[in-house]
């Protein structure tokens, strides 16, 4: 196998994950749409939550686009390299380029408006609390969907135990937190016990992203490279292709 062979099956092998990965996220993001019960429809649910927390339940949407998206990549990959289409392979090299580029922009609005993230996240906080203290242990719905973020994510409201006070369910159990917030403790849970055995939700997850910031900056990374990769052996195919032609 030549050079020239050995470029066509490495855009195949690339393209075929690429179009696999696609047909998977398309079947989230059309999960996501279709499942009441998920999250984000727990956060749809939250009075008073910041009007601009509207676009991040369009994460589906998103998703379904981004999946739609890699699965035309994938396709016009392996196709064109397979066919040896010059057509095929412009078009792969101009979507991930214009892919690319998209990205670089995202990350670059993405560092600058982060204090805007930040004022977000506080303002969504705030909701989340008053929901707790409002509907918690009153309103099934609310009920069931923070026991079930709880208990996956095993962590304790919000920001911490004491976002129950004062809520339907701590008022009628005795000042009493909810199970979720004393995993493994036989023992009545109150906020002393809750406080020493899990943290709350948001700086849980805040914490994870923390301590994974390395390996997103290195993933995120390594998808540009990869992309950088497929430009130049997609447009590599192509000249060669026209060449002979």
């Amino acid at each position: 196998m030549g050079c020239f062979g050995f470029l066509k099956v490495m855009m195949f092998v690339f393209n075929g994950i690429i179009f696999l990965a696609g047909a998977a996220i398309l079947g989230v993001g059309i999960w996501v749409k279709v499942d009441s019960g998920s999250i984000l429809s727990f956060l749809g649910k939250i009075e008073n939550a910041p009007t601009e927390l509207s676009q991040v339940l369009n994460v589906g949407y998103l998703l379904i686009a981004i999946g739609a998206l890699l699965l035309v990549i994938g396709f016009l990959g392996c196709c064109g390299a397979v066919r040896e289409s010059t057509c095929m392979l412009l078009l792969f090299f101009i979507i991930v380029l214009v892919v690319f580029i998209a990205e670089v922009a995202g990350a670059v609005v993405i560092l600058v408006f982060r204090p805007l993230a930040d004022e977000l996240f506080t303002k969504f906080g705030a909701a989340a609390v008053q929901n707790i203290r409002k509907d918690y242990g009153k309103n099934p719905d609310v009920t069931g969907l923070w026991n079930t973020t709880m208990s996956s994510l095993k962590c304790c409201g919000f920001y911490n135990s004491s976002d129950f006070v004062d809520s339907p369910y701590y008022v009628d159990h005795g000042e009493q937190y909810p199970p979720q917030c004393c995993l493994g403790i036989d023992s009545p849970c109150n906020q002393t016990v809750a406080d020493s055995t899990i943290t709350g939700c948001f700086p849980k997850i805040k914490k994870l992203i923390d301590d994974n910031t390395v390996v997103i900056v290195a993933v995120a990374l390594g998808i540009a490279v990869l992309e950088i990769c497929a430009m130049a052996v997609s447009m590599s195919l192509f000249c060669r292709i026209k060449s002979r032609g």
